[in-house]
């Protein structure tokens, strides 16, 4: 397995990028802040997966959408050890980026926010959009992660000001729920 990551490693940075959709750079700041976390001790039965390959697990299950069972294929890990990498992951991410998105509170933060898009969007104060991120059938949901597109899924919700930068997200809402069904659940207010 750390042989397979450090061969895409050697891939120009284009191909990690596409991968991970992030730099290599990125990369290894995002897994300095979760390492600490994430990193998980060898056993006298089994060797652990690595931290980044971990991370990188689940960068790309956040970024393609990917079933667990093709992420399987691809870094040659269980099914169910790939949906626990995930979760693990996921709240690590969490806890290290909580503070990043940071939602504007004062009048002048809002009026920062709109000069940012002034000039392409007037009158904007940001830009808001829903994902679904692709999972495996809960059990015992019925069709409630199914969604329009025909597959079972998350629903995340962001809002972003002009640099793409986070302001908000919200995910955990049910797949069939739409973008405006999420924005009637969440509490959004500054």
């Amino acid at each position: 397995m750390e042989r397979q990551f450090q061969e895409m490693l050697a891939e120009p940075s284009n191909e990690f990028h596409n991968f991970c959709r992030m730099s290599f750079t990125d990369f290894e700041l995002l897994l300095q802040k979760v390492d600490p976390i994430i990193s998980k001790q060898n056993t006298k039965w089994r060797e652990s997966i690595p931290s980044k390959v971990r991370l990188a697990v689940t960068l790309r299950f956040l970024a393609s959408g990917d079933s667990y069972r093709s992420l399987h294929y691809l870094f040659k890990i269980s099914s169910q050890i790939i949906s626990k990498i995930i979760q693990e992951v996921c709240a690590a991410l969490y806890q290290v980026l909580k503070d990043n998105i940071k939602m504007p509170i004062t009048e002048e933060d809002w009026i920062t926010v709109e000069r940012g898009f002034r000039n392409r969007f007037p009158h904007a104060i940001g830009a808001i959009d829903g994902k679904h991120v692709v999972l495996q059938t809960p059990i015992n949901s019925g069709s409630d992660y199914f969604n329009y597109k025909k597959t079972f899924s998350l629903v995340l919700l962001a809002l972003v000001d002009s640099n793409y930068c986070f302001m908000f997200a919200d995910i955990g809402c049910q797949g069939r729920i739409s973008d405006g069904g999420v924005l009637k659940t969440i509490y959004l207010v500054a």
